[in-house]
């Protein structure tokens, strides 16, 4: 092997060692920049206003310490009630208890995994046959369209790398196939951008597509 040979494998050798090392770096940089740039433009323009000048980040840092505040009247119980009752007030306001409680709902499937509102991560072939989508199955919703009826599962295909936005679609118990992956497993996938990927996709229970709709408890319809 040639000396120029040899210096190509160890400049790649190191190139390859480098990636590894500074793109999770500038990946995570990046992400955390643009969040917290957010959360800076949330508050920004009303610290500027009590001030009179703008101090960098320190919006971010009011946000921060809001949420904290927030948490922490949450996790008292003169503070849950209140919240019960805010809660309860906005269940019965037109348009805001939509949004309000599927933020709500999709914010504790994610971070607390125990109590998600998903039950569990599914594979489905979306947008067409052939190709298929990570989905989180949200529930069952009966169907009646076209002279079509029958219960179909609800399920949630997420986009990556956020998460938080993606598509409802219901579809036939025998085209939705359970995955044995976590929760947190596949939110790491989305927001990777499929880059932090399981070894390996498995139905679980080693069931077979065809198997799926009996496991459900009842045919297709």
């Amino acid at each position: 092997m040639s000396i120029g040979e040899n210096i190509k494998i160890v400049i790649k050798k190191y190139f390859l060692a480098g990636l590894l090392v500074t793109v999770p770096l500038i990946v995570t940089y990046y992400v955390l920049k643009s969040l917290f740039g957010a959360l800076d433009s949330m508050l920004n323009p009303l610290v500027h206003k009590l001030l009179g000048y703008n101090i960098p980040g320190l919006g971010a840092i009011v946000t921060i310490l809001l949420v904290l505040l927030a948490g922490a009247i949450a996790t008292n119980y003169l503070g849950a009630r209140l919240i019960g009752a805010g809660d309860r007030l906005l269940r019965h306001t037109p348009l805001v208890r939509v949004i309000y409680f599927a933020t709500k709902q999709l914010v504790q499937s994610v971070t607390t995994p125990r109590d998600a509102a998903f039950s569990e991560v599914v594979l489905v072939e979306y947008p067409r046959k052939g190709i298929y989508a990570i989905g989180f199955l949200a529930g069952r919703c009966q169907v009646d369209v076209g002279g079509e009826t029958g219960g179909r599962k609800l399920v949630f295909i997420a986009n990556s790398p956020t998460p938080f936005t993606g598509y409802v679609v219901l579809v036939r118990d025998e085209e939705v196939f359970p995955v044995d992956i976590t929760l947190e497993a596949a939110i790491k996938l989305l927001v990777s951008g499929g880059i932090v990927t399981p070894d390996k996709l498995r139905m679980k229970n080693g069931m077979k597509p065809e198997e799926v709709g009996d496991a459900a408890g009842e045919s297709p319809g």
